[in-house]
């Protein structure tokens, strides 16, 4: 079917008609001197993008589960510790993906809605006085729940436990949307997406490794192939690739990159702050609740909604689909029919956002809670205009 309407899903994003179009382009012979052209730029602007100087970025014709695989993997040994908590789903996948490559995995269960524990972490690293554990696992945005995690916090956790384990962060649904100071962090290793804050289609896995990982890529021996930063590294000194690239994808994360500065980080970060914002004065005016268990934690980029007792909160995504053409996001995991989810991120304004609220009135209506037609669009009207019209007055 063809479909007009935005989605209000936590990725893939609605994409400008710009990025959409810098994306499709005729085929370009990845080996020629062109490419150069393409591939330099896009990884400087992820660069900034990830607030970094010191890291090396690393594009793989992938997602960000592959981005997941070529952190642990270039990193770390068979049977090696890693510490992780699980609060949501993506958390939880991680977790999996250690499992399954062997690595031993010292899980922190917390609760879902609630952030990563930096208290915990630093009481476990504190107790591993022989430096057992090689690396600390942190999801940045839990996307399952709409909870963002103090990544400066669990820094500041390792740091006070005096531990040197690495710092791997999942930032998929954060990076490009949200605050991020890969540098300032001590972030060992960033990941992300195209899909979502860069607003392309998925099929690129954008990671970061900072010097003391790349270090650790000399002595790690879980086995790699097509993502071993190794051979990436050695093709990019020659502007290439070890295998075919999605070449119309890094064509459209350079475009991307450089609109985003152009717009500049900290107003993309205002913006979805603002729209967010204005989501979020919705589900006070319904009467409802965020999943995330305080304002402190609560995503710019996705809203977890919770619904009353015994409504199953997926039936709002299907008829929404069904009747007005329009996607929210089921609940996952162990909120699984007690939320749905509006994705606010990537290519959005307060406009877009509004027929979203809108739309989830109608449904929610449409399925019998009480909720008045009209209360959330006219609670984040006032939201957004009074933004908007004291910026007005000011310049007056």
């Amino acid at each position: 079917m063809y479909m007009q309407n935005p989605v209000f899903i936590p990725g893939p994003t609605n994409m400008p008609e710009i990025l959409r179009k810098a994306a499709d382009m005729p085929t370009l012979d990845h080996r020629s001197p062109l490419f150069g052209q393409i591939l330099r730029p896009a990884l400087a602007g992820v660069k900034k993008i990830l607030k970094t100087e010191a890291a090396s970025v690393y594009v793989f014709p992938s997602t960000g589960t592959g981005g997941w695989e070529t952190a642990i993997t270039n990193t770390l040994s068979p049977g090696d510790r890693v510490l992780a908590a699980r609060y949501g789903m993506f958390s939880q996948r991680w977790i999996d993906m250690c499992q399954r490559h062997g690595l031993k995995v010292d899980i922190i269960e917390a609760a879902w809605g609630g952030g990563a524990p930096a208290a915990r972490y630093e009481e476990i690293l504190a107790a591993d006085t022989a430096h057992e554990i090689k690396a600390v696992l942190v999801t940045h945005n839990e996307t399952a729940t709409g909870v963002k995690s103090d990544i400066a916090a669990v820094r500041r956790a390792i740091d006070a436990a005096r531990h040197p384990a690495l710092l791997f962060v999942d930032g998929v649904s954060s990076i490009a949307s949200m605050d991020f100071r890969m540098d300032e962090w001590l972030v060992d290793i960033a990941v992300t997406g195209s899909q979502k804050g860069f607003m392309l289609p998925a099929g690129l896995a954008i990671t970061a490794f900072s010097p003391k990982a790349l270090a650790a890529v000399e002595t790690a021996k879980l086995p790699r192939t097509f993502f071993d930063i190794g051979d990436m590294a050695r093709s990019y000194a020659n502007n290439a690739y070890p295998y075919t690239p999605a070449v119309g994808l890094l064509n459209g994360l350079k475009l991307s990159t450089e609109l985003l500065l152009a717009e500049g980080l900290e107003n993309v970060f205002a913006r979805h702050r603002r729209i967010a914002s204005g989501i979020r004065a919705a589900v006070r005016a319904w009467g409802l609740e965020l999943c995330a268990m305080s304002e402190d934690l609560y995503s710019d980029t996705v809203s977890a909604i919770r619904t009353p007792e015994g409504f199953d909160a997926t039936s709002i995504v299907a008829h929404a689909a069904k009747t007005y053409d329009v996607a929210f996001g089921v609940g996952l995991g162990e909120v699984a029919g007690k939320v749905f989810r509006v994705g606010h991120l990537g290519s959005l304004t307060d406009v877009m956002a509004l027929s979203g609220i809108a739309t989830a009135e109608m449904v929610m209506v449409d399925l019998g809670l009480d909720i008045k037609l009209g209360s959330g669009v006219a609670a984040a009207q006032d939201y957004y205009r009074d933004g908007r019209t004291s910026k007005v007055r000011a310049a007056a």
